[in-house]
């Protein structure tokens, strides 16, 4: 292939300079306002974002901060629970105390019931939309029917004041409102108590962030479950109550308060919940007791319940109920996990930062789970503490749990749920490890986003599971060298920005097209690019860590993260969240062209000469080296040649001399030195094809082969988001140009970021084709297996 050279040029003095177009415009799309520009027809990718971003007010400050005015509500529970295993039910009484702290009176409070998705006319199901039906597995089959069969709506007994009277309620799908006797005022508590019972979900055929497995060979339950009892709505000084329905994508907004949970479980069950055990003497073992104790300054995870105590209640059978009593402060929510089955293994650990308040890192799985879960849980749940806890604030909770069960990863706090298992025999693939380390990761990351800043999950997934990818990248790579990472690296994401089937990052979390790409993938990849491209670790870390800690148990929204990263960085940053979030632009920047410019020195005897030497090296045309043979009528006739036919304009006269002594009298010192320099001046004409304005990261290869890098921010599209042209100067000829060389943009066009232009290099592979049998010699040969097939003898009748 022959690529296109780099064009050269001189400057025809030492005044020349390079024009470069560049132009002021308006017009970008904003949600539904279009500023249009009629003259200039480019969105202006530089557009601040005051204009759709919410005004700042006395709860939600300019520079992302709490306001001095900032109010959240309180929600404390007090609640009682008893796990049925043999209907595989829960029942449920709960005491909430609930403090209103707007300005705000309200005359009616609501709950979330998010079980009730779990009912075949709840919304979620008759909305969901279905592919044409081809092969259906069983599995799948199952899974279908279950979804019209079962039930597993919670069931409310009762609504009652303080006093035990009833309050008058409604249900509106997964949502209960209570209608109050008067209304609740500013700084005003008031309590009630709800009453209610639930089918849990099997979660092979009805799964959900919640349920059972059923173990068949030892005929054994393990239960995790979440978003088990009625739960306090957020009301919000930007939403009001956030009570959109739950559909199944967007999560929880919650509010904080402190929990004092009772949950009843058969005596022979090991219960794992959010908070601190407050009762260990009355459902531990005095050696369990002993071995808990040991753990709290182990140098490694040791068993509390080992596996031959947790094979031994496999086997057994209860005979009788236990209650274990759990305290849960300053947190939104609160989940457990209930089995026989479970091995626990546990350290103490000190968090950076946290020295008088060691944390207990746990994990609790099954056999089944080994030996997988005792090598890496805790470990993995240790790890992610120190690294979160260094990007963000120290850990403030007590306890932090991984629970090996039917849900594959949900978070909860100081609690989540995580799937991956090895093979029967014990063996897994690396697929299986790397992928029980990330989850881990990923899920006890959730602690910090959403649990303790506690963004809206029913409004912004990429609030919670964007920032904690983002940082569950980071805590992966500092595991071990060339970590397996899914999500991070700017490579990754290329395929889903270039595709069509996309939509903003800023929408809503049931309307989002490739959830995990959009929600997880690019606001982490996102954060990456920030970091290492645009503000550097240094700035960057520091924004990121202003926002985390000024935003510890307080309920930011899009516009405190946007603003505070600016105002902690001091970096204008309107237009990166412009074009990664609020836009499906993608990057695709393109070297359209090279000129090379040199100084001329103005000395005729070396700028005609340079000028003639080029002149002669250029290449004849075929039209003239056929020409040559031609007669010429000048030949036959000479008088006909004159001065012109000797003369060459590229000759040195006697007046380029004298016209070259003159200009050099005129000059000072320092003209003459400019007139001497020695450099070489590139003209690169850059495209933007993609509409994503990104820095422009340039690798120069000089002709001795030696290189150097150019890092030119973004705001060199500021005039002109589709193409600008940017000069460079070298001391060496240039041999090459390569754009983003270490691809930490996204760039989804590799193609076009060479100058000159490189051979793409791909493999096929050569395959012999075989012909399928008919289906006639499918049956025949099926007889003949038939035929030959051995029979059994029939036994002889004693």
């Amino acid at each position: 292939m022959k690529t296109k050279p780099i064009q050269r040029d001189r400057f025809l003095s030492i005044a020349a300079s390079v024009s470069i177009a560049l132009f002021s415009f308006t017009g970008p799309v904003v949600f539904g306002q279009v500023v249009n520009n009629n003259k200039f027809k480019q969105q202006d990718k530089f557009r601040q974002l005051e204009e759709v971003l919410p005004t700042p007010n006395e709860y939600r400050t300019a520079s992302g901060a709490p306001g001095k005015e900032y109010w959240q509500q309180q929600a404390d529970y007090e609640i009682d629970v008893e796990l049925d295993d043999a209907l595989q039910k829960i029942i449920g009484s709960e005491k909430i105390t609930y403090t209103n702290r707007s300005p705000d009176s309200l005359s009616y409070l609501w709950l979330q019931l998010d079980t009730n998705i779990l009912s075949s006319d709840s919304d979620a199901h008759r909305s969901g939309t279905s592919s044409p039906l081809g092969k259906v597995g069983f599995k799948s089959m199952k899974q279908l029917l279950a979804k019209e069969t079962f039930d597993g709506s919670m069931k409310i007994q009762a609504v009652r004041d303080a006093k035990g009277e009833p309050l008058p309620y409604t249900v509106i799908k997964t949502m209960l409102r209570i209608d109050l006797p008067q209304p609740l005022k500013t700084d005003e508590s008031t309590q009630f108590s709800v009453d209610w019972s639930y089918l849990i979900n099997d979660s092979k055929s009805r799964p959900a962030r919640t349920g059972f497995e059923y173990f068949e060979d030892d005929k054994n339950f393990l239960y995790e479950i979440a978003h088990w009892y009625p739960r306090m709505v957020a009301y919000t000084d930007n939403t009001g109550w956030q009570h959109k329905q739950f559909l199944g994508r967007g999560e929880f907004t919650l509010e904080f308060g402190n929990f004092l949970t009772r949950i009843t479980v058969p005596d022979d069950h090991i219960v794992a919940a959010s908070g601190l055990l407050q009762n260990p003497k009355d459902v531990l073992t005095a050696e369990q007791q002993k071995r808990l104790k040991q753990a709290e300054t182990a140098k490694k995870p040791m068993f509390v319940v080992t596996p031959e105590e947790a094979k031994q209640n496999e086997s057994s059978k209860p005979k009788g109920k236990k209650t274990w009593i759990f305290k849960a402060d300053n947190v939104r929510d609160f989940a457990f996990a209930s089995s026989r089955k479970f091995i626990w293994d546990a350290q103490g650990h000190q968090v950076e930062g946290k020295p008088d308040q060691p944390v207990m890192a746990m994990s609790f799985y099954p056999n089944e789970g080994e030996p997988l879960w005792s090598k890496y849980s805790t470990h993995a749940i240790i790890h992610t503490l120190n690294v979160f806890s260094k990007y963000t604030f120290p850990y403030p909770y007590p306890v932090a749990i991984s629970v090996n069960g039917p849900v594959y990863g949900m978070e909860y706090p100081m609690i989540c749920f995580n799937g991956p298992r090895p093979e029967k025999d014990g063996t897994y693939s690396k697929r299986t490890k790397y992928g029980l380390i990330s989850v881990i990761i990923h899920e006890v990351g959730h602690n910090y986003f959403p649990m303790i800043v506690n963004s809206d999950e029913r409004q912004w997934t990429w609030m919670d599971e964007g920032i904690t990818t983002f940082l569950q990248f980071l805590t992966e790579q500092e595991w071990e060298p060339d970590y397996p990472s899914r999500r991070g690296e700017p490579r990754a994401i290329v395929g889903y920005m270039k595709s069509n089937y996309q939509v903003p990052i800023m929408t809503n979390s049931e309307s989002i097209l490739q959830f995990g790409n959009n929600a997880y993938g690019k606001p982490a990849t996102a954060l990456n690019v920030l970091r290492e491209t645009v503000l550097g670790r240094e700035l960057f870390d520091y924004a990121f860590k202003e926002y985390s800690r000024r935003w510890m148990f307080k309920r930011p929204t899009p516009a405190d993260f946007f603003r505070t990263m600016e105002d902690a960085s001091g970096v204008d940053l309107d237009w990166f969240w412009r074009g990664w979030f609020y836009t499906t632009d993608h990057t695709d920047i393109a070297i359209e062209n090279v000129k090379q410019y040199s100084l001329e020195t103005g000395d005729p005897y070396v700028d005609k000469v340079r000028r003639k030497k080029e002149r002669d090296a250029e290449p004849e045309s075929l039209s003239k080296m056929r020409n040559k043979k031609l007669p010429k009528r000048t030949d036959q006739y000479p008088e006909l040649k004159d001065f012109y036919n000797e003369f060459d304009d590229l000759d040195v006269t006697d007046a380029d001399r004298k016209k070259f002594e003159a200009l050099i009298k005129q000059l000072n010192i320092e003209e003459k030195k400019l007139l001497e320099t020695e450099k070489y001046f590139y003209l690169i004409d850059l495209k933007n094809n993609g509409g994503l304005v990104m820095p422009v990261i340039l690798k120069l290869t000089l002709e001795d082969d030696s290189t150097q890098m150019i890092r030119i921010p973004a705001e060199i599209w500021r005039l002109n988001n589709e193409s600008v042209s940017k000069l460079i100067l070298t001391d060496k000829p240039l041999k090459s140009l390569t754009l983003d060389p270490h691809r930490e943009t996204a760039d989804t066009q590799l193609s076009n970021n060479e100058f000159p232009r490189t051979i793409g290099k791909s493999y096929f592979q050569l395959q012999k084709s075989k012909k399928s049998k008919n289906e006639m010699q499918k049956q025949k040969q099926q007889t003949k297996q038939t035929k030959e097939k051995p029979t059994s003898k029939p036994t002889k009748k004693k």
